[in-house]
């Protein structure tokens, strides 16, 4: 039994961190729970690469903490270790020019080698910083390999031998799949881990499969999303390994930061409010309306999409269906977002044949993200599938309803309410089929008619609380059950 008023000390390594770095949900993730971890008693270093495009002020702060090489397959490449102190969290950031030093962040044909090279130096970085961690925290393919290699290479080492490795999947769908030669050039493992299966899918290496099959514990963004990647349908063909490790595998939603999300304080919104002044937001309404061109009208309910125009999203239910809804319901409906092409011109075309009733803004801009979150009565997320989904937590705390698919996050967030009970904080539909979006919109825009009722729904949305506070509890809980220095119960 560990010392447990020993301070906890988490490793968590991650490809992206907001603010430094972000292109979706593992950014916001890595960018919040630390510091919450934090203010509930751990002790948290994050490591993160040093890619170009972090801004000019961050790098100015960076404090260069360490030189070494880490040798690669037949290769010996440079690291370096800048360092940043922020919200209570050390941030390391490991740098080499030849693989950060680019536009982007993903999506090379050296990957496989660069985040290699990430992993092996998250590992053999511990002994400078003399920080010896109870659980290192990895997240999605980019850090799998830190689990496999922790295993493999550091046993008898017994500074390394205590750690426990805590995985979070944040989207099965993208594993970090290569050639199998990268097995010896790049990896330089030895051929058994491919040939046993630990790292072979489909005659290529998958980093994410070496991860979950290396990791002490696995985790996902949501409870409902921990079940449904045991099925084929969800289970992006790792649905067999992931049904083996369903006694360590936990779902964990996903928070927001309430602080940058607060409807009261947003510098973003037309005029700040909060539960007790919905009236200011209805003045949103009216200002996004004059700003969008919309027809100007407290009353007529506002439906909005804050969303990447891809399938994913759901976006075919709404192809089939929004025409009829927009001819027979007297709403007005609002959609941010860029994507695929064929449904950036669908949206496109919606506008053209609903003039006064859409408007549709194929491009991204927070500030116009925020002023929708704020302005509109219900948010429409009809995901075919959705791990987490951040949307519906912005949503709610900004009070505007959602109308969500039964799925993932989506699930586990977003209540039914019962006009009985007086519970619930949006509605929901379990079949991906459009009629049933439908159905679901209608019931929404139903509620919508009574003012009593409809206010009683924005007060139970706003008053959910998904701050990462909650999250970072049984986070917290989850290491303790993992290295048994707490309570056995996660």
């Amino acid at each position: 039994m560990a010392d447990s008023s020993k301070k906890m000390q988490i490793v968590f390594a991650s490809a992206e961190c907001a603010p430094f770095v972000k292109t979706g949900g593992l950014g916001d993730v890595a960018g919040s729970l630390p510091a919450a971890l934090v203010r509930a008693g751990a002790e948290v270093i994050v490591m993160v690469p040093k890619y170009a495009t972090i801004k000019d002020e961050y790098k100015a702060q960076m404090e260069h903490f360490f030189d070494f090489y880490v040798s690669l397959g037949w290769r010996n490449e440079y690291c370096g270790l800048e360092k940043i102190e922020h919200d209570g969290v050390t941030y390391y950031f490991v740098d080499n020019e030849e693989y950060f030093r680019r536009e982007g962040f993903y999506g090379y044909g050296d990957d496989a080698e660069r985040f290699s090279f990430f992993c092996r130096a998250v590992l053999n970085l511990l002994p400078a910083m003399d920080f010896w961690p109870d659980v290192i925290h990895t997240n999605d393919w980019h850090s799998g390999l830190v689990n496999v290699l922790l295993k493999i290479e550091h046993q008898g080492d017994e500074r390394y031998e205590k750690i426990r490795t805590l995985y979070t999947i944040h989207n099965l769908k993208y594993q970090g799949v290569f050639p199998k030669d990268v097995m010896s050039d790049v990896l330089g493992l030895d051929w058994k881990y491919f040939n046993n299966g630990d790292l072979e899918f489909y005659d290529a290496v998958n980093f994410m499969k070496g991860g979950l099959i290396y990791a002490d514990y696995i985790s996902t963004v949501s409870k409902t999303y921990a079940k449904e990647i045991q099925y084929e349908y969800f289970g992006e063909h790792l649905d067999g390994l992931l049904r083996r490790r369903q006694d360590t595998l936990f779902g964990i939603v996903n928070g927001i930061d309430y602080d940058v999300y607060n409807p009261s304080t947003d510098k973003n919104l037309y005029e700040g409010y909060d539960v007790t002044t919905l009236d200011r937001k209805a003045d949103n309404k009216v200002l996004l309306q004059k700003d969008l061109g919309l027809p100007i009208s407290r009353r007529t309910p506002m439906v909005a999409m804050v969303t990447r125009l891809v399938a994913a999203k759901g976006l075919d239910l709404v192809v089939r269906m929004m025409d009829e809804i927009l001819q027979h319901e007297d709403i007005q409906f609002v959609l941010l977002g860029t994507g695929d092409k064929e449904y950036e011109d669908w949206f496109k075309g919606l506008a053209w044949r609903f003039p006064k009733k859409v408007s549709a803004n194929i491009y991204f801009s927070n500030q116009l993200a925020q002023r929708i979150y704020a302005a509109s009565d219900i948010f429409l997320m009809p995901s075919n599938y959705e791990p987490c989904g951040i949307g519906q937590l912005i949503a709610l705390r900004y009070g505007s309803v959602p109308v969500v698919r039964e799925t993932g996050g989506l699930k586990d967030t977003i209540i039914p309410y019962d006009k009985y009970t007086k519970q619930g904080n949006g509605f929901r539909f379990a079949d991906y089929n459009a009629h049933e979006m439908m159905y679901a919109l209608k019931r929404a825009l139903s509620a919508y008619e009574n003012y009593e009722e409809w206010k009683q729904i924005v007060e139970n949305a706003m008053n959910s609380d998904y701050s990462w506070k909650e999250s970072a509890r049984e986070y917290k809980a989850l290491y303790e059950k993992l290295t048994g220095s707490g309570a056995s119960e996660a």
